[in-house]
């Protein structure tokens, strides 16, 4: 998830879905949030009851595992992306295609109303995509990375649109970046102030809609998918403009990685579908167990 969440427009919650962990994920986050609105309301009672009902053995391993990825791969997918930014956005390309199909199945009762959701928020991000200009903020100040961190965390949860695309989009990208290669300590721990704060309120709101409206959001996420995709047609210019061109170079190569991009979500869906099937059984199996009666 952290080194999705580094390349405009694949998200860290494409990987989450993918892997049937993104339900799991939402709620954690949404207890967390409790528990702290709690601490800063000085109930510590309440506080305490949500702070324990957050699901940390799943949840730290997890922050630890997108930390990690974040600082070990950002310099290296910042070199291939300037190098190879055909090859890398055909990966991409790839693999969000694979988890659209993927999502789609978790659509528990299609209808067609779920289908034109789905197709409303394709084109309209499309669109939108198109209208926007890749610029920089020269020279941004605290409060700009405080506002793009939780502008940012908002996408990083919602599969199809990721935060380095929101940061892309506002010219946050190359800033944040170059604070994470260059150690700036205060500037990420200020971005990272307001990505707490954004989660914090965005969870609210996105564990409520998977509660009541599961079908209708999971269609409104595919769309979102599928809209990406235009920020990873690999050319002109790979994942850095969401302007469209006919294929030159090497094509095949491209192709090749988009392949590779899909069947790797393909492969990573089965093992989680094949995990999840078999944690079913050995919960029913125990169920089935007759009780021993000393």
């Amino acid at each position: 998830m952290g080194a999705a969440d580094l390349v405009p427009g694949v998200s860290g919650g494409t990987i989450a879905l993918v892997i049937g962990i993104y339900e799991r994920l939402i709620a954690s986050v949404r207890e967390g949030s409790l528990a702290l609105g709690s601490l800063l309301k000085g109930d510590f009672a309440r506080f305490g009851q949500r702070f324990r009902s957050v699901e940390w053995g799943f949840l730290l391993p997890l922050l630890a595992g997108i930390f990690t990825a974040v600082i070990s791969l950002a310099q290296v997918l910042e070199h291939q992306l300037e190098t190879n930014p055909e090859i890398m956005a055909g990966a991409f390309f790839g693999l969000v295609v694979g988890s659209v199909f993927i999502a789609w199945r978790l659509v528990r009762r299609p209808a067609p109303k779920h289908f034109v959701i789905g197709l409303a928020v394709w084109v309209g991000l499309f669109v939108l995509l198109g209208l926007g200009e890749e610029s920089s903020v020269a020279d941004p100040t605290l409060l700009a990375f405080l506002g793009a961190g939780a502008l940012a965390i908002c996408a990083m949860i919602l599969p199809g649109i990721s935060g380095s695309l929101i940061l892309l989009l506002i010219g946050m990208y190359a800033p944040v970046l170059a604070a994470v290669n260059e150690r700036d300590y205060v500037s990420l721990l200020v971005f990272i102030i307001g990505a707490t704060v954004g989660l914090a309120l965005f969870s609210q709101i996105l564990h409520w809609s998977l509660q009541h409206h599961h079908d209708v959001v999971l269609a409104g996420l595919v769309g979102l998918m599928a809209g990406s995709l235009r920020v990873l047609w690999p050319w002109p210019d790979g994942v850095d403009s969401p302007a469209l061109g006919a294929p030159y170079g090497a094509v095949w190569e491209v192709v090749l990685a988009g392949f590779v991009g899909f069947g790797f979500v393909y492969l990573v869906s089965r093992l989680a579908m094949s995990r999840e099937t078999s944690t079913s059984r050995g919960r029913r199996s125990d169920r089935d167990r007759p009780e021993v009666v000393p």
